[in-house]
């Protein structure tokens, strides 16, 4: 149960907006695309470490992706803003809940 990752000097808490930029491989060309959202959870020990980070895309759908922090295919990470108030849960599981749709 982590609270924190460390990525070039910069620490990363659960709750925190960011900013990744990763590498995509197509064929023989590489791309970097960026996926912003928030960190929900951070799991693993030591080198093995992985955050979670969950984007809202349209129609409320939200989108989660596991990123390793080791990984060679990320070009960077950004904090974009941290939390209003203290953050008191290691998981951020209780965001993905269902939000009630108006008509």
């Amino acid at each position: 149960m982590s609270l924190k990752i460390t990525y070039k000097d910069q620490d990363f808490f659960v709750g925190d907006t960011v900013k990744v930029n990763y590498k995509i491989k197509e064929k023989d060309k590489e791309r970097i695309q960026a996926f912003d959202g928030i960190i929900l959870a951070i799991q693993g020990m030591g080198e093995n470490k992985n955050f979670i980070v969950q984007k809202n895309a349209t129609d409320a759908v939200k989108v989660e992706r596991i990123f390793p922090v080791n990984s060679p295919w990320i070009e960077s990470i950004k904090k974009l803003r941290s939390p209003k108030t203290k953050i008191r849960r290691a998981k951020l599981y209780y965001l993905r809940g269902p939000k009630a749709k108006t008509i």
